[in-house]
């Protein structure tokens, strides 16, 4: 070993260190310690205002679990995750169908689908308020002059949460496609001209050849997807707004127990629990794709 390789390996990671020492001090200041000090607030009485507080141990946990409007927001974001993410799995697939085979104008059709996407939700969320408004909104135009029923979509109780859903499922389809597009397309041509030899029909195609081998990009957007709508705050907010009980979610009750009762350590403590939630089922998906990749590769 030469005696100048230990002065230069010494170089080479101060180098490394040098580069790299920057971002994990940046990811230590901005990720790091606002968890553990957003998990050291959840014991304490820490309020929006004044500075008195102290030490209370697990009874901010207590207080969430068996708040009635923890429950309530707790169900209602499990079915928005249900509804709106099993729909835009099953319409993005099926456009993604559509459009993976060549014909003339799919760049303009797919850049038309993939429009609702580029915009930010705060955005989606009012654009899709005055679509949806009972008195002058477009789609209760189209319906009157259709001659069907005009119904209040943001203020009758029992379609505004659906009606937060379709807004969703709008904007967010077109991120399905996406994905699907890209599975679909990483698919040997082999395989279908292998399957066409041997006169398979198009639905043992589509069920042993298609639908296994984009599962995996798949169950990563439906992750990916997921995991964001749990967190559903946007359109919430931009659409009935965080008071609404008919479709108030986790983050719109934090946001109002925080900002509108002042209690930042129970909100800390809601947010928590959120944050448990959201690693519980990407944990899910995650060792759900693991099995499919170790199935493909068995």
């Amino acid at each position: 070993m030469s005696p100048d390789s230990a002065p230069a390996r010494r170089r080479g990671a101060g180098i490394a260190w040098g580069l790299v020492g920057p971002v994990l001090l940046l990811l230590v200041a901005f990720n790091v310690f606002p968890l553990v000090y957003n998990v050291v607030l959840s014991f304490t009485s820490r309020e929006l205002v004044g500075d008195d507080w102290r030490w209370v141990g697990g009874a901010n946990y207590e207080r969430v679990f068996t708040d009635p409007l923890f429950a309530g927001a707790l169900r209602r974001t499990a079915l928005f995750v249900l509804c709106a993410v099993g729909a835009e799995l099953v319409l993005g697939f099926v456009l993604a169908l559509a459009l993976v085979r060549g014909f003339r104008g799919k760049g303009a059709v797919l850049a038309v689908v993939l429009v609702p996407m580029m915009l930010s939700p705060a955005v989606m969320g009012l654009f899709g308020a005055l679509v949806l408004n009972g008195n002058y909104g477009v789609l209760n135009q189209i319906l009157g002059g259709l001659g069907l029923p005009q119904p209040q979509w943001l203020s009758d109780r029992g379609l505004k949460f659906w009606s937060v859903v379709l807004i969703d499922v709008w904007m967010w389809t077109p991120f399905m496609t996406l994905i699907a597009l890209a599975g679909l397309s990483s698919i040997p041509a082999q395989v279908h001209e292998a399957a066409a030899i041997d006169r398979a029909s198009r639905w043992r195609v589509f069920t042993r050849i298609t639908l296994p081998m984009t599962a995996p990009l798949l169950g990563l957007a439906v992750l990916l997807r997921a995991t964001d709508a749990l967190k559903q705050f946007d359109l919430v907010m931009a659409t009935t707004g965080p008071n609404d009980a008919a479709t108030q979610t986790l983050s719109t009750l934090l946001y109002q127990v925080v900002f509108r009762d002042g209690k930042v350590g129970l909100g800390a403590a809601f947010a928590c629990v959120v944050l448990v939630v959201v690693i519980a089922l990407a944990t899910v998906f995650t060792r759900y794709l693991e099995h499919l990749r170790r199935a493909r590769e068995a």
